[in-house]
């Protein structure tokens, strides 16, 4: 399974044919260094939570349009969608086949901002990777010493010392980052460094994804 990343929380997983992204928000393409045709064979795509930082609207209208993708999320999304005419599949709960990715969806609570959290649901992917959007839920641990844990390193709602202290409760062997695209590339450069550092002396392996379009085959 590949795992490309295409700035802040917007993920590409690749296998046997298939194409799964995730959250094709608004600061993967508001620079212009990620376009949304890029996405036009995508399979499926899933939505982890309403916020523009993950789901921005325009692009997702033209991936659609392009790709004609199985959409899933949950019921915030999906109110946040209708509007514009988008029909959401609904996956909050338990289990559900996408091609040769089998989605495990957990809802989970964003974790503290200033405004009320939204409607949030995490993924475990094919059992070994999870994506907890921006959630560090207790709930999360139920899938303790998975394979790859996707970590939020930068946002509104943590510290590098609350994401590290999460990624050593969930004991992964070894760590993808994401939410750092609204920085600027020499300081993700120098906090993603910073994070390896860390996650190395707790035997957990971080894979710098610090250029548009870096990846990993697990």
């Amino acid at each position: 399974m590949k795992i490309t990343k295409h700035l802040h929380s917007c993920l590409l997983f690749e296998q046997d044919g298939h194409k799964l992204l995730f959250d094709p928000g608004l600061f993967t393409f508001m620079e212009g260094r990620v376009q949304p045709d890029q996405f036009a064979d995508v399979t499926t795509i899933v939505i982890t939570h309403e916020h523009v930082d993950h789901l921005y609207v325009k692009a997702l209208k033209e991936i659609l349009a392009l790709s004609r993708a199985r959409l899933i999320s949950n019921r915030g999304v999906a109110a946040v969608l209708r509007p514009e005419g988008i029909e959401v599949e609904l996956h909050e709960e338990g289990t559900l086949q996408a091609g040769p990715f089998t989605l495990k969806a957990l809802e989970t609570v964003h974790q503290p901002i200033l405004i009320p959290g939204p409607v949030h649901t995490s993924y475990l992917i094919n059992d070994r990777v999870l994506n907890p959007g921006d959630s560090f839920d207790p709930k999360l641990l139920t899938w303790k010493g998975i394979d790859t844990l996707i970590l939020p390193i930068m946002a509104p709602f943590l510290t590098e010392v609350e994401a590290v202290a999460f990624a050593r409760r969930m004991e992964p062997q070894q760590v993808l980052p994401v939410h750092d695209g609204y920085a600027k590339d020499f300081f993700v450069k120098s906090r993603q460094e910073a994070y390896e550092g860390a996650l190395k002396n707790l035997d957990i392996r971080f894979h710098r994804l610090t250029e548009v379009g870096a990846g990993v085959e697990i």
